[in-house]
């Protein structure tokens, strides 16, 4: 997979065009959804079954965040979390099949994702009330629970065990991207010939704008989000961007990123964004949070071996790196 990228940096918006030729008309609707902003676009005959698409989409997506919420006390996710150290879970086939394939991608990226991060005691505070380092015997034991290797799935009976009393799972870093890729399926399946579902900057798209052209995503500046410096088509294909410009601290004059290594409870420093391109919204959701914990050489090697996926990565000085499969193209 080749991209031609004019100079670049991080965050991803959205380009999207109005009604065009023929009788289709594009549908574009904006809400809350699983605590996140999302923002579904489709290519409908009326703007009337486009907003029932819509409308399909969103009880999709609603309907899996009463499986993964960690919030909703009745959910399986929390089921799971209430009898950790207690009894094995016997959950939804679906459920079970999120959970497998997160371990997988824990295990290829060396825990760097980890579902186990809601083990961890929340000592960082990135809302201002935060006036020095947390002692690393803190950190140590914030970690103390964490550790995709400790869950135990019984695949025979479908169950899910977390063997120590305060274990947590949590989608918070794979959730959207998996909603989002469902959203599309169930309107592909509906032949909605094409749109774009938009979780808060995980972004996964199908078919073409009403007149014909490519869907766009445009690259801007995560110092500078209102700059776009190039547009990039995005062809059933899905992109998610982890990135650290919103939510910091300074502390002693050092700048301390809210996304935290779960194998190492402290901060991840040396990147600014990362940029993720591959088919479904799930791997670029969970790989754009595992690459921006590995940092820039480890996390690009991993993506280098990895067919499908491409990166790019704007490290602390603001400086590009991609993938071997993105070409710059500085005309």
């Amino acid at each position: 997979m080749k991209m031609f990228v004019s100079f670049l940096c991080g965050l991803f918006c959205l380009l999207s065009y109005g009604q065009g030729k023929q009788d289709y008309v594009t549908v574009k609707k904006t809400l809350k959804l699983m605590g996140t902003r999302f923002e579904i676009t489709v290519v409908a005959l009326n703007e009337e079954i486009g907003y029932i698409n819509i409308d399909e989409a969103v009880s999709e997506i609603e309907r899996i965040e009463k499986i993964i919420s960690s919030w909703d006390k009745d959910s399986e996710t929390s089921l799971i979390n209430k009898n950790a150290g207690i009894k094995p879970v016997k959950v939804s086939k679906e459920l079970f099949d999120l959970i497998e394939r997160s371990i997988k991608i824990s295990e290829i990226t060396d825990g760097a994702f980890d579902i186990t991060y809601a083990s961890m005691d929340e000592i960082w505070k990135f809302d201002g009330t935060m006036d020095k380092v947390p002692t690393e015997e803190k950190i140590k034991k914030s970690v103390s629970k964490v550790g995709y290797q400790k869950i135990q799935l019984d695949k025979k009976n479908q169950t899910v065990f977390l063997p120590e009393k305060g274990m947590c799972i949590g989608f918070g870093a794979i959730g959207k991207g998996y909603a989002a890729d469902k959203a599309k399926e169930l309107l592909v399946s509906k032949d909605v010939r094409g749109g774009i579902i938009n979780a808060s900057g995980d972004l996964t798209t199908w078919g073409t704008k009403v007149t014909g052209e490519k869907w766009l995503v445009g690259i801007a500046n995560p110092l500078s989000k209102d700059k776009v410096f190039s547009w990039l088509p995005v062809i059933e294909s899905s992109v998610a961007t982890s990135g650290n410009y919103e939510k910091y601290i300074v502390l002693d004059g050092e700048k301390y990123s809210h996304i935290i290594d779960p194998r190492t409870g402290y901060p991840t420093k040396g990147i600014n964004s990362v940029s993720i391109f591959a088919k479904q919204a799930e791997l670029c959701d969970a790989l754009a949070t595992a690459v921006f914990i590995m940092g820039r050489d480890v996390g690009l090697h991993l993506i280098n071996q990895i067919d499908g996926v491409e990166a790019v990565v704007v490290d602390g000085e603001n400086k590009v790196h991609r993938s071997s499969g993105i070409v710059f193209d500085t005309n």
